[in-house]
């Protein structure tokens, strides 16, 4: 049964366009996925599987992308050979996956799973998430936010998915300029992040422990800046989406795809700039910084804090 369900999904996906035949699938399921969470979060209003529901989608999806071509292959009896294996992507004259999109993938899973398992294992510590103590008990309410998670996975995952809807025999050889930054901006914007989470995480066991009695972290990259984490992770996307559109840019790549320069660029870049307006102006930000001004707003100690660490680019020196 599972089989004839997918070959009715994979039938009624095939458009011509390579592109759509991995984009509209890969972005139902993230949207499906986020239904089948939501509705017994909402029945029980809870939110602890809220944040686990997005690195899962994120994992779920990935995959999905990167294994869709090979996976109508078969289903239309084109191939019988098993699905390919993420080594052989990395060996000279690979046409079943090229080495950029195994990358890219593993970088997002790698992404998606320590950031999840670390909000996961925090909400169960805190017993809750606070951003969500009046919405879910509105059932409208909570199912858009599982609504906008899924949009969030989709928009983010953009310039993944349309590097892995490319055949790999339309990737050139050698290594380009846009892989080596875009990689290097990925894996220092995964390492600041992480070494934020882990600085507040440390911070807030001592807290708890009366090794000390501070009310805020002014120490480690929280001395740079008052939202390390989010810049962190502002950075890693926008390394995906440079490692992306140095792909997507090669003229037998847009051909493959049927996109002109701005929309590849476009689709690349979607990703970051999303992520970014997100934590700048909606949940990142805004939220962090009208919580503490609201506990801390007049101490002099956190204004000064405030006056001398960036919000968000952190200072070098």
């Amino acid at each position: 049964m599972s089989s004839s369900l997918l070959q009715s999904l994979l039938h009624q996906t095939n458009f011509k366009n390579p592109l759509l035949q991995t984009l509209v699938p890969s972005v139902s399921a993230a949207f499906a996925i986020q239904a089948a969470f939501a509705i017994p979060s909402i029945a029980f209003q809870s939110d602890r599987f809220y944040d686990f529901s997005g690195s899962l989608t994120y994992l779920a999806v990935t995959a999905l992308s990167l294994y869709l071509p090979a996976l109508r292959a078969r289903h239309a009896g084109l191939s019988k050979t098993p699905l390919p294996s993420l080594a052989t992507a990395f060996r000279a004259g690979a046409t079943a996956l090229n080495w950029r999109q195994v990358v890219l993938s593993g970088a997002v899973s790698i992404w998606a799973t320590r950031l999840g398992s670390y909000l996961f294992q925090r909400v169960v510590q805190e017993g809750g998430d606070s951003r969500f103590e009046k919405i879910k008990k509105s059932p409208k309410r909570f199912f858009v936010a599982f609504m906008v998670q899924a949009t969030w996975v989709s928009l983010c995952l953009m310039p993944v998915i349309a590097v892995n809807a490319v055949p790999a025999t339309a990737f050139g050889a050698g290594l380009k300029a846009t892989d080596v930054l875009g990689l290097g901006l990925y894996v220092g914007g995964l390492t600041f992040e992480v070494l934020a989470d882990r600085q507040k995480s440390r911070w807030s066991r001592e807290k708890k422990a009366k090794v000390h009695d501070e009310q805020f972290l002014t120490k480690g990259l929280w001395s740079k800046s008052r939202h390390p984490n989010y810049f962190g992770e502002s950075t890693l996307w926008t390394g995906i989406a440079t490692t992306a559109v140095g792909a997507l840019m090669a003229k037998p790549v847009r051909a493959a795809l049927g996109l002109n320069a701005s929309s590849a660029a476009a689709l690349s870049y979607v990703s970051p700039a999303f992520v970014t307006f997100l934590l700048l102006k909606v949940s990142g930000v805004p939220l962090s910084e009208t919580k503490y001004d609201k506990k801390f707003g007049d101490r002099k100690d956190y204004q000064e804090w405030k006056k001398n660490t960036p919000k968000f680019f952190p200072k070098i020196f």
